[in-house]
């Protein structure tokens, strides 16, 4: 008797699992979907800014948000990224609007070096410019669009204006 209480606990397990991921459609979280990342209210107006920007025709969220020197560590800085949000609305202290913090910065740089090498190679020889600050730094509007823009009105302007 107690390994067929076992048996039925073990399938109740799985199917109140797959049932979970079926109704939360847990699998599109292991995709690179922007739409999947849109599911979070707090980045709606980062999401709409960069559904109307040029960077939509090249870029995904993952493709400037996660590192891609290999499969595993995708995977492991997405889990790890998909953990922080998670714990952030399972504990209730869900930020006003989430910001990268140091690591995730240093890997949406990398990527704005990678896929921009031409021009910030140009830009290193040509210029003598130093590789000293962030690509966001002067370029903030790129790839979210304008910060407060109408479209967008939950966007903090009052966070992250634009320098002139």
């Amino acid at each position: 008797m107690p390994k067929t209480l076992f048996i039925l606990a073990i399938m109740a397990a799985v199917l109140a699992l797959g049932y979970f991921a079926y109704v939360t459609d847990a699998v599109a979280y292991v995709g690179t979907s922007p739409e999947t990342c849109a599911n979070c209210h707090v980045i709606d107006s980062q999401y709409e800014n960069w559904y109307r920007s040029t960077h939509k025709n090249w870029a995904k969220c993952t493709d400037c948000h996660l590192p891609h020197d290999n499969l595993a560590i995708f995977y492991v800085e997405k889990g790890r990224q998909g953990m922080n949000d998670s714990f952030a609305f399972v504990s209730g202290n869900i930020p006003p609007a989430f910001r990268a913090n140091e690591a995730t910065n240093k890997i949406v740089q990398e990527n704005c070096i990678h896929c921009h090498e031409d021009s910030v190679e140009d830009m290193l020889t040509a210029g003598g410019q130093p590789l000293d600050r962030n690509c966001w730094d002067c370029h903030r509007n790129i790839a979210h669009g304008e910060r407060g823009a109408s479209f967008a009105p939950y966007q903090d302007s009052t966070l992250y204006p634009t320098t002139k």
